[in-house]
Formats: structure tokens, sequence, C-alpha cells
């Protein structure tokens, strides 16, 4: 097994990256972690577990924070939490690929409290669309990237 974990932020996970991800796991022998606030519906194995954690506002975030470690990776939508992660010496990944950076990060924290603030005033901003092949390849692509350099990091 590798020297680092993949954390998925399971509560929004699209379906269709499941497979991407248990593909990889295989691929790698890396250990994945599914966390989310309900039974994702995911067979533990030996490199796969699911944790449910109490139903509340960033429960599963919180959950993910408190046990990853530096050099983990962890695959979400939610920009505060990869900011946190960022912050704990991790890698955050989205999934349509973007990896977020200390520098990416900032700009799309300010860019959600804006869009947060245009919905409180009544703004219908609308919502992301459904992640499409492209996304999904664009989010293997990045994940088998980044496993890759974390590999040669930690093999130091």
């Amino acid at each position: 097994m590798l020297p680092f974990k993949l954390w998925v932020d399971a509560d929004a996970l699209p379906k269709i990256l499941r497979e991407v991800i248990l593909r990889a796991s295989d691929r790698y022998q890396l250990e994945v972690t599914f966390v989310a606030n309900q039974n994702v519906g995911i067979t533990p194995s030996i490199r796969i577990n699911s944790i449910q954690v109490m139903s509340g506002a960033d429960a599963a975030d919180q959950e993910i924070i408190d046990r990853m470690k530096p050099n983990d990776i962890v695959m979400t939508q939610d920009i505060p939490l990869a900011a946190l992660v960022i912050e704990k010496g991790g890698i955050a990944i989205h999934p349509r690929g973007e990896v977020y950076t200390s520098a990416n990060v900032k700009a799309r924290l300010h860019l959600r409290d804006f869009m947060d603030s245009l919905r409180g005033a009544g703004v219908n901003t609308g919502g992301p669309p459904p992640i499409s092949e492209r996304d999904k390849r664009e989010f293997s692509s990045s994940l088998d990237q980044t496993i890759q350099k974390q590999k040669r990091k930690t093999a130091l």
C-alpha cells in the first residue's frame, strides 16, 4: 500500500466518478475512504473504506480533516474543505480534475463568497452542469498525475 490515502468527500460525489476512484485504488494499491453523512453504498474491502458521520453541516468535512495526514489526497467540491486540506499539507482535487493550490483556492473562496451573497440577495445563480464524460476523463487524468506525484514525493 502507498504511504498516503485518498479521502473522498462523498456527500456530493457524482456517481460517474466512483468507478474511476475504485480503478485507481486497484491500479495503485491505494487506500480510499469515502466519508458522507449517508450510506454511500460502497462495499468495503482491504483498501476501500466508508465512514458514515452524523448529519450536520460540514460533519463529513471535519471527519476528513481530523483523520487525514500530510500528503493525503482529498477529492472534494467543497472549497473551504479544500483550503483546510492544503493548510494541513494535503492535496485537494475537484471532481472535474482541477487540483487546488494555495493560490487558486483563495480565488475560489472569494468567488464562492460572492456567489453566496448574490444568492442571499435572491439572485438565481444556477448551479454547475452535471459531470460529463469529458469531466470524467479530466478527473481520471488529474487523479493519476496527482497519485504519481505523491508516490515520487513520498518515496524520498
